[in-house]
């Protein structure tokens, strides 16, 4: 199972870090920008197309109509910005998926970087960073929830002062992330309404919540208000998100429309087939 911590590696993927064409030149047909509805702002994530440098993935994304990158370290937030887009979700020390905020140790730590990274962010025009819950490790539900509380009331002022979003990733315990503490909407949403800062909100992942507990739609309209970014994906597997899979994603995107949604909706497949063909149909499939 592909994550972000091990790239299944394709025979293209091996084939390419030097020498790829131009988007113009490997598609052949798309010689301008497409125009997109703007009903749904669309993102990449940038950890499931590795084969391409940041530069070419920033080319591509941006003649398809896509407006942002996700998922990138500070070093690389101003590389979008060469090409009309923007890093929507970057990396700014928020801890990491088994280690965050449902431990108090962790949280002095985070704070240093938060004080540190979050006005970077502003001035690069990244509207958000990530963050975790952490792993259970026999901590109790509710013990998680009071020390993720007590954190992100230490960190809500920083992004409250910056106009920045903090997003605690909502994954799923069952098949890629064991034991991690927020596998559930219910769980991530009363820790965003104790907090109660416009700046802190889930990050809700589609392929993640749909394994944990599908619902999909009626999650999402009960908890718009603490929802500040999506992550798609295909089940099973976290592949194409097209008819091989069990999501029909042009009806959840027309009820993120509906409800005058504001944030980003990144593309966080690993393609089995040619990856700008792949990313291409999926963008096509989530323009509402």
């Amino acid at each position: 199972m592909a994550n972000r911590r091990t790239f299944l590696k394709s025979g293209l993927a091996a084939a390419v870090l030097t020498g790829t064409p131009s988007f113009a030149e490997q598609t052949n047909t798309i010689q301008q920008p497409v125009q997109r509805k703007g009903r749904i702002r669309q993102s990449v994530s940038r950890w499931c197309y590795k084969q391409f440098t940041l530069d070419q993935l920033c080319e591509y994304s941006a003649q398809m109509g896509l407006k942002a990158i996700d998922l990138l370290d500070i070093k690389d937030w101003d590389v979008p910005r060469r090409y009309g887009l923007i890093c929507a979700m970057g990396y700014a020390g928020g801890g990491t998926i088994p280690d965050a905020l449902n431990r108090t140790e962790n949280h002095a730590a985070i704070e240093e970087a938060f004080r540190k990274n979050i006005p970077l962010a502003a001035k690069a025009g990244v509207p958000n960073v990530i963050t975790f819950s952490g792993n259970r490790r026999g901590m109790s539900d509710e013990e998680g929830a009071r020390n993720t509380i007590a954190g992100l009331n230490r960190l809500k002022k920083i992004a409250e002062d910056n106009g920045v979003n903090i997003c605690l990733e909502l994954l799923n315990s069952k098949r890629n992330h064991k034991d991690y503490m927020a596998d559930h909407t219910a769980w991530g949403a009363r820790v965003m309404r104790e907090v109660n800062s416009p700046r802190c909100k889930l990050l809700y992942d589609i392929y993640h919540m749909q394994i944990m507990e599908g619902d999909l739609i009626a999650t999402i309209r009960e908890n718009i208000d603490v929802l500040g970014h999506f992550h798609t994906g295909g089940v099973p597997g976290r592949n194409e998100i097209d008819n091989t899979q069990e999501i029909y994603y042009p009806a959840l995107m027309k009820a993120l429309a509906d409800l005058k949604f504001q944030g980003y909706v990144a593309h966080e497949f690993v393609p089995k087939g040619d990856p700008l063909t792949s990313l291409r149909q999926a963008v096509d499939l989530c323009d509402v």
